[in-house]
This record gives structure tokens, C-alpha cells and sequence, in this order.
């Protein structure tokens, strides 16, 4: 696929040995030699059959990319028939010029149809999730799982890449047994990973499905030069971050979240979710104390809630601090402010 992922390559050796045999499965497929693809990717031939082998995402990205040129198959056997190198690249320009993220993600799964009608992508969007879900309708045999985890990969990576925020997946789904590299999963997708289920899915908030597409036709060509990346560590800056902190704490009302336990719901350590909050000008303090506000500016103007079991909804210890601290929000006591909204 002739388009590079958005962030920088992992050094250690992560991607399993039997994606590496998957390329080769497809060089068996079309009667060719894998040699000269080996070579290139510098992964040595008894590497292939290791059951518990690693190669870098620079060795998969250049044992991959020459494959895929050298057969003309950027599906690399996956289909029933070709997918002739660029296919991936005019997916990325059907969808460049969509105006939000959900245009140019359904505009992807419409197309996605005109190129092989062996699997089916959809997206489907609910009251507080995204969901982007792959159908088989032919057996993909050996292939599945390295062709389910590719094509989730290609619309992540172009998705990222297209509205510049990493997407921070809820869950991923997948229609087979848990394999025995199972722990590069949480690193090209998210912690929560369901083996065994009825479908192929991944499930995101739908929120990111609002934010634009920042990238220009001339930022396309230059991505298409860049090589293909499937086990790259996700986009590193998320625009939906301060949104996402926002709802862990509103729907805490009333349990006192510590910074641990705010970047657990989040999967990322404390330091990363401080580090990214300073980024986009914000801090869990700052967060927390709107949280309180607004939560409690919620129950005031319902108008039933005692003053002191408000305070305590909020994340206050006791009825004094709370009507202190909402004097200081908004120039009057609780009390008064509920007296003027009604």
C-alpha cells in the first residue's frame, strides 16, 4: 500500500513472524520466489517458520513494499483477485477531499467495494460510538488474520493521518481464536481486544467522525511517496484528549479520580496524559475544577438536589468548601445562583 503511517517507526522488533509468513504465502500463491523480498526486509530465512519470531516495522515495511510491487498486489493474495499496486492510493484521494472524517470514512467503504467484493467495510454510528466493521464474504483461509489487522491498519493510518489526531480505539473485535503473538495487538490497536467474536470491528467515539480533514492534495502526493507501515506505534497527538479527560470525569460524579486513575481509563500512563494536556494549553486540575462546575451548575438548576448532597456529586468534602469554591466560579453562593435560574 503506497501510503506511509504518522508516526515515527518503533525500533525494537514487534510485528509476529507470521505476518512475515503471510508475504510469503502470497509469493507461493502466484508460483514466485520470496528470496529477493527477504532480502530486502533482511529477514533471515529461518526466521519465516519461528513460531514466536519478531521483525522491526522497518524490515516488515520493506519486505512488504517490494512484495507488493514485485506481485502487483497490494491485497499480497488476501482476494480473489488482484489489488494492482496504488489500489490504497486511490482510496486516499476518493476520500481527501471529504469535508469531516465520516465523508471521508464512508466514502473509503463504498469504494473499498469497487475493488474486491471478498470482504465488506461499513460504518456504523450510535448514540456515543463509531464503529468501522469488515464483513467477510469469501473464506480468506490462512490469510484472515493478517488481512483483517492490514485493512483496519490502512484506515486507521490514512484516518490519523487525514484529520491530524490519533483516533484512541474503545475496542477491536476479531472473528478468530486469540493467536500466540497476542501482545502486539494492544500496540497497533487498544487493551481491550476481543478474540472469538461474531464480527470483525473496531469501535471508537464518534465524536472524532466530526473533525475535518486537514490535508491538502499536495500533502497527499507527498505521503503517497512515503513506504507502507503496518506495526507503527498510533499517532501521537489526539485533538479529542481534553474531550475525552472531560467525560471520565464527568462520569465519575462524585468518586475522587486520581491522575493514575484518570490515564487508566484513557490506556496511557500518567506522564504521557500530563504531557498531552500541556499541549493542548490545558491540566487535569484545570479539567477536574470545570468537571465540578459543571456538574454541579447541572444539579442547581434542576432544582431538587439538596445543597449538600450537590457538594458531594461534585467531588466536595463537605457543604462549606463547595459553596466557597462556587462562590469563586461565579461571584454567588449556590443557593443564590439556584434562586435566580428559577
Amino acid at each position: 500500500m503506497p501510503f506511509q503511517a504518522v508516526t515515527a517507526i518503533p525500533r525494537r522488533a514487534v510485528t509476529p513472524a507470521a505476518f512475515v509468513r503471510g508475504v510469503v504465502a502470497a509469493y507461493e500463491r502466484y508460483g514466485r520466489d520470496p528470496a529477493e523480498a527477504l532480502s530486502r526486509g533482511q529477514v533471515a530465512p529461518e526466521l519465516v517458520n519461528s513460531p514466536d519470531g519478531r521483525v522491526t516495522a522497518a524490515q516488515f515495511e520493506a519486505l512488504a513494499g517490494h512484495a507488493m510491487r514485485e506481485l502487483d498486489d497490494e491485497a499480497l493474495g488476501w482476494f480473489s483477485r488482484r489489488l494492482p499496486w496504488g489500489t490504497y492510493g486511490m482510496l486516499c484521494r476518493a476520500s481527501i477531499t471529504a469535508p469531516t472524517l465520516e465523508v471521508a470514512l464512508k466514502r473509503w467503504c463504498r469504494h473499498h467495494r469497487l475493488v474486491t467484493e471478498d470482504v465488506l467495510l461499513d460504518l456504523e454510528v450510535g448514540e456515543e460510538t463509531a464503529v468501522v466493521s469488515i464483513r467477510q464474504l469469501r473464506d480468506l483461509g490462512p490469510f484472515r488474520e493478517f488481512c483483517l489487522v492490514t485493512l483496519f491498519r490502512y484506515v486507521l493510518g490514512f484516518s490519523c493521518w487525514a484529520v491530524d489526531s490519533q483516533i484512541a480505539l474503545r475496542a477491536a473485535e476479531f472473528p478468530y481464536p486469540e493467536p500466540g503473538h497476542v501482545s502486539l495487538y494492544p500496540t497497533i490497536f487498544c487493551r481491550s481486544v476481543r478474540f472469538d467474536a461474531d464480527r470483525a470491528a473496531i469501535i471508537f467515539d464518534k465524536h472524532y467522525l466530526t473533525l475535518p480533514l486537514t490535508r491538502s492534495a499536495a500533502d497527499l502526493d507527498n505521503m503517497l511517496k512515503g513506504a507502507l507501515r503496518l506495526t507503527v506505534l498510533p499517532y501521537r497527538r489526539d485533538r479529542l484528549l481534553v474531550e475525552r479527560v472531560r467525560r471520565v470525569l464527568r462520569d465519575a460524579r462524585g468518586r475522587l479520580l486520581g491522575a493514575e486513575d484518570v490515564a487508566r481509563e484513557l490506556a496511557l500512563s500518567t506522564r504521557t496524559m500530563h504531557r498531552r494536556l500541556r499541549e493542548e494549553s490545558t491540566s487535569l486540575r484545570d479539567l477536574k475544577e470545570e468537571a465540578k462546575f459543571e456538574l454541579a451548575k447541572q444539579e442547581l438548576m434542576r432544582g431538587r438536589t439538596p445543597i449538600k448532597r450537590i457538594a458531594e456529586i461534585a467531588g466536595f468534602r463537605n457543604e462549606k468548601s463547595f459553596s466557597r469554591a462556587f462562590r469563586t466560579w461565579t461571584g454567588t453562593s449556590p443557593r443564590e445562583f439556584r434562586g435566580r435560574y428559577r
